[in-house]
């Protein structure tokens, strides 16, 4: 017995090391592997349990994990992609948006959440930073060795094949890279593509960017990665040296891996209308080259390939100057070199689908779980900048919450999953669940789905409705190394402040922000020109409903951000935005008598003369209650 315990320490011993070696190094290595050749499968057969539509990491991890389900499967980009991996390997995204336990490993390093695929793969990289070769190749290598896997790049295009209600997805028509077009079939379709591109085709409802929080035409920024050369171990050192002195919560360094340098906001870009940039994600690679995340461009349509390649130009305009820059106001730089930019644009939002759960911005501030889970999320909600005036934000910082199975079950379409970042999320948490290890996470739960519907005769649809078939998926997911057990974390302090109710109307509306603390400041004291603020911000819950000119209610008001903010002078902010005629003291009754304003709410605020934001949070959930019909 005593044999036997050793021999189950060891192992245990092992695995951790092996999926976590890299975390224990303390040197860089240098030395770069050559890219492997992708080979496509000759003939595309007839039919297959699992069509994979997609070879972005969430692609490459559903046609895995189907695979070693018994199930026969294709995966198929059409993109015109010679290497797995999309986003982190072409988009040259190499630096990991981790999400990190609260935990270490046994080596004392942070542990991650879901592991499973992903924990497989990340064990084959260099670290949360990666060089795209070994990243690339590591894809390759956990597909070309799965016998049920037929690989096909380059096809022109790739699309539904579905019955004649248009309520079940039957295969895929694709057309092969001579021209020639093939009618595949398959039980199941698996849409890991970075927009949805194929459920949209199929016709699942989507909305775009921030459509949901009423504004259909903001989008975040696209990004333009670039590599410099010449980033040598004595670069390294002073750029650590730097950060190591900045307590900032978004700077960092590691042997592989540099957040921070947010003095380059202040560049000064050739375009301003298009282009921005923000603070360093750098990512090292194997050769003195360093692949960076900074360089934002706003107002692309990436479903226009004009727009496209208008944001490729206006970032290689600006790329020469930025690195300008950076060698006169950082001596750390000065021998650097620009290597060249990304074969992709790193697209952070687009399509967001309508699915059987919607992912909300509570969920994940409150570290909700679901019944459903197939994997966790802890990534900060951040929220890149829509345009080169805003500032971006960071909503709240989660400890752990759940992905549910019906966020990957699209409405009114079956024979369909859709993983990754195009979703069923809201677009806020969209902000923290769009991030490449979550996606993978669902792409092996969409893997593991696909052989579990075809075992009970189920649809997608039916099987996220029946508890005891979720119970065989999340036990067929913890046999392949996904940890997802049930979680019950205490509740954040906000979850218990007597505003809590208020908080949650305005963080779906988009309209409070506690960032990595989580601190939103329920108690501090608000002003008049901060609820106009609000209101204006409120008007998306009904826009037809705001007839008025809420900047109105402070015309005649001097030091309107700085006098204490009344609850006379809340109401009159909100009967002049609405149009409700009444003056300063009557404003009050008019949103009692129209239903706008609760007896609830009046008695939970302890100063009528000096109003928290906490109170003008509670009343905007009565407002959008009596407008709508929901808090």
């Amino acid at each position: 017995m005593g044999i036997l315990i050793l021999l189950a320490v060891a192992a245990a011993a092992s695995s951790l090391y092996y999926q976590y070696k890299h975390l224990a190094e303390t040197e860089h290595k240098v030395s770069k592997q050559g890219i492997e050749e992708v080979k496509s499968v000759k003939k595309v057969k007839e039919a297959y349990d699992v069509i994979v539509v997609g070879t972005d990491p969430e692609g490459v991890a559903a046609a895995v994990s189907a695979a070693r389900n018994g199930m026969t499967t294709l995966l198929v980009d059409g993109r015109n992609r010679e290497i797995l991996g999309g986003l982190m390997t072409l988009g040259w995204i190499n630096s990991l948006d981790m999400n990190y336990s609260p935990g270490k490993t046994l080596l004392g390093k942070d542990d991650v959440f879901n592991k499973g695929f992903f924990s497989e793969w990340y064990a084959k990289i260099e670290g949360d930073s990666f060089d795209v070769n070994t990243a690339a190749n590591a894809f390759y290598d956990l597909v070309k060795n799965e016998k049920n896997i037929d690989l096909l790049l380059k096809t022109k295009s790739i699309e539904p094949l579905i019955n004649d209600n248009k309520t079940l997805v039957q295969g895929a028509k694709i057309t092969l890279q001579n021209g020639d077009t093939q009618t595949v079939k398959a039980a199941s379709v698996i849409d890991a593509t970075q927009d949805g591109d194929f459920a949209a085709a199929a016709g699942v409802p989507f909305t775009i960017g921030h459509e949901d929080i009423g504004d259909p035409n903001s989008k975040m920024a696209v990004t333009l990665a670039f590599r410099l050369k010449n980033v040598t171990q004595d670069v390294w050192n002073m750029m650590a040296k730097r950060l190591n002195n900045d307590d900032s919560p978004d700077t960092g360094v590691n042997e592989v891996s540099v957040f921070g340098y947010g003095e380059m906001s202040s560049y000064p870009a050739l375009n301003k209308e298009k282009a921005k940039m923000r603070g360093f994600n750098m990512g090292r690679q194997n050769d003195n080259t360093v692949l960076i995340n900074a360089l934002q461009i706003f107002g692309v349509d990436t479903f226009d390939p004009k727009s496209v390649q208008e944001a490729f130009d206006i970032g290689k305009k600006e790329l020469p100057n930025i690195v300008a820059y950076m060698k006169k106001t950082f001596p750390e730089f000065a021998t650097i070199e620009l290597d060249g930019s990304a074969p992709e644009l790193y697209v952070r939002e687009t399509r967001h689908m309508q699915g059987e759960y919607r992912l909300s911005i509570v969920d994940v501030c409150t570290n909700n779980d679901q019944w459903d889970r197939i994997g966790f999320g802890s990534y900060a909600v951040d929220i890149q900048r829509v345009s080169p005036t805003d500032s971006g934000n960071v909503v709240c910082k989660p400890k752990q919450y759940a992905i549910p199975f019906r966020s990957i079950v699209p409405q009114k379409v079956d024979g369909l999953l859709v993983v990754g970042r195009a979703a069923s999320y809201d677009t806020l948490p969209h902000g923290s669940a769009r991030v490449m290890p979550t996606g993978m996470a669902e792409g092996e739960a969409a893997g593991a789905a696909a052989m579990l519907a075809k075992q009970e005769k189920m649809t997608f649809r039916q099987l996220s409705a029946s508890k005891e078939t979720i119970a065989k998926l999340q036990a067929q997911l913890t046999k392949q190394g996904m940890e997802i057990p049930p979680m019950t974390l205490k509740p954040q302090p906000f979850m218990e402040h007597k505003a809590y109710e208020g908080l949650k109307s305005a963080l779906m509306l988009g309209l409070a922000s506690g960032a990595y603390t989580n601190n939103f400041r329920l108690d501090d004291a608000a002003n008049p020109k901060r609820m106009v603020n609000l209101v204006s911000g409120a008007k998306k819950m009904k826009p037809d409903a705001f007839k008025g000119d809420v900047a109105k209610a402070i015309d005649k008001l001097d030091n309107a951000d700085k006098v204490s903010l009344t609850l006379e002078q809340a109401s009159y902010t909100i009967t002049q935005a609405l149009g409700i005629t009444a003056s300063q003291n009557e404003a009050q009754a008019k949103l009692v008598e129209n239903k706008l304003l609760t007896d609830a709410t009046l008695k939970l605020i302890a100063d009528k003369t000096k109003l928290t934001n906490g109170d003008t949070y509670l009343i905007i959930r009565d407002v959008k209650t009596g407008l709508t019909g929901k808090p």
